[in-house]
């Protein structure tokens, strides 16, 4: 769902995927590689929001931001299930966790996470290569290499999935039991705690 205001379309790269559910109005523009998914909604009907090159924008996601103050995702951009992002700046490389809000004018650094559920509030300045949580915010600590690198491979998952959405996402009619193959496909967790 894709719509115009006061003359003004989005502009969506032929190798972004945008979930048909998603609904994209007005001053946004996604680049190649970015992944939205279902539900989302991202207004550029008072702020203009930049989504850059291989980011991720997960389910019902909300984009907006006030006149005047655009709303950037820097390329590899990680933004998960239910944020709300409002005129704030996300730098490469860096996540935004589940349900996390960030606020007006509010700063996130290259390669920082912030943690879900949390609030960062506006004007906050998360350095990069940090983690921050809870409400408000509040910068933790320096992120180890390999908790970077994580992020990376995390959102390099949905690098793939854009590609893999772009080649075969279609409708279909589900089937009406399982197939001994489908059936064989199973993953077993250990959700033994790793200090016991």
């Amino acid at each position: 769902m894709i719509y115009e205001i006061d003359g003004i379309k989005p502009v969506i790269s032929e190798k972004a995927f945008v979930h048909e559910s998603a609904v994209i109005i007005g001053d946004v523009i996604i680049e190649e590689g970015s992944y939205i998914g279902p539900n989302s909604s991202i207004r550029g009907d008072f702020g203009r929001i930049l989504i850059g090159k291989n980011v991720n924008i997960q389910d019902c996601c909300i984009l907006h931001g006030y006149t005047g103050i655009d709303t950037i995702i820097e390329e590899n951009g990680h933004i998960g299930h239910s944020a709300i992002l409002h005129s704030c700046h996300i730098k490469n490389n860096a996540m935004v966790g589940m349900g996390a809000v960030i606020m007006d004018k509010a700063v996130v650094g290259c390669n920082s996470i912030v943690g879900a559920s949390s609030l960062v509030p506006g004007m906050m300045n998360i350095p990069d290569n940090h983690l921050a949580l809870g409400i408000p915010a509040k910068v933790k600590r320096e992120l180890r290499e390999e908790e970077i690198e994580w992020k990376r491979e995390s959102t390099q998952s949905y690098i793939d999935l854009t590609t893999r959405c772009l080649k075969d996402f279609k409708s279909c009619e589900p089937l009406k039991e399982l197939t001994p193959a489908r059936n064989a496909k199973r993953f077993e967790m250990d959700y033994t705690p790793k200090n016991s």
